[in-house]
């Protein structure tokens, strides 16, 4: 008998085609959610292999119920839904996807940098809405992005990747990170000084214990009321109650989201009401060939493991 591998979401048929030969596949049929928590648990109870999102918690509970479980393959880089301890008791490998997707999120770092800073959304919202009457002096102007400061909050791949466009927008790139690097491009900096200097605060760390609530009240207030905050790493790092009355009251300019601390992000959360805000749906890897890209790690890393052999892109 082929072990089992559970695929908490609908994937792409050729991403799971081959898994076929060494895999008894099933797969929640749904793309546009997760399978629930239950039905997790009831498919964990005999799965030797699971492929799972970012959305999915794979928390002690569901490990210790899963004797047959060999490895959890993340579809994402990020692992912060994984409880790592427990895998590592049990002996379940844990992988994710590094690298394939610095590029993109970089990308998507800068689009929402571009986007908040001249109030694109905005601009779009009074063409569509035929509120377009007359050329304006004033009319929708936003920020300058070239000749700015970019503070990055966590130097990782992903913002070496944005640090490299910000060159090309003629940018003074600062950054906080928790070991300095050596970079010509960058100049190393303590968080407040950031905050204080930076046109852009852009956040791309990961959510641990030490970066969970980062940005509160007392660090947005020393930001700049002309400055913008980005955040592409973790919804964790950022006190969304504090930067909502940040945002209403203009003590900083504007900020662009792509994560948030509840996904989705509720209709009826205050951020939803300002009109300072760009907020995307955690799209930073979302291109057709990252996402393929992806899957091909997850997928070679099941692979691996149903054959006996070494696994790349090993957590724990």
């Amino acid at each position: 008998m082929k072990p089992i591998l559970f695929i908490t979401q609908k994937l792409p048929e050729q991403a799971v085609a081959e898994l076929h030969e060494v895999y008894e596949v099933r797969m929640w049929p749904e793309e546009e959610r997760n399978a629930p928590r239950e039905k997790l648990l009831e498919e964990a109870k005999e799965a030797h292999a699971l492929w799972t999102m970012l959305g999915d918690r794979i928390d002690r509970e569901l490990i210790e119920s899963a004797p047959n479980l060999k490895i959890v393959a993340n579809l994402a880089v990020g692992y912060n839904n994984i409880d790592l301890d427990a895998a590592r008791e049990h002996k379940v490998i844990v992988t994710n996807t590094p690298d394939v997707l610095t590029e993109t999120t970089a990308d998507l770092t800068f689009a929402l940098m571009l986007a908040t800073a001249r109030r694109l959304v905005e601009a779009e919202k009074t063409v569509r809405n035929g509120e377009w009457k007359a050329w304006t002096p004033m009319g929708l102007t936003g920020q300058n992005v070239h000749g700015t400061t970019v503070g990055i909050v966590g130097m990782g791949r992903i913002g070496e990747a944005v640090c490299m466009r910000a060159q090309g927008f003629n940018m003074e790139v600062i950054y906080h990170n928790r070991t300095r690097k050596s970079l010509e491009e960058a100049q190393y900096a303590e968080l407040d000084d950031l905050l204080k200097r930076s046109d852009f605060v852009v956040i791309l760390a990961p959510l641990t214990e030490q970066t969970k609530g980062m940005i509160g009240e007392r660090e947005l207030s020393l930001m700049k009321d002309t400055a913008i905050l980005i955040n592409c790493g973790r919804g964790g790092i950022v006190d969304e109650q504090a930067l909502y009355e940040a945002l209403k009251n203009k003590s900083i300019w504007g900020a662009g989201l792509d994560v948030f601390e509840q996904e989705p992000l509720p209709l009826d959360h205050p951020l939803q009401t300002l009109d300072n805000l760009t907020v995307t749906p955690h799209i930073g890897s979302a291109t057709v060939q990252t996402r393929y890209a992806m899957m091909e790690l997850n997928k070679e890393a099941l692979q691996a493991c149903a054959n006996s052999k070494p696994v790349k892109n090993r957590v724990c």
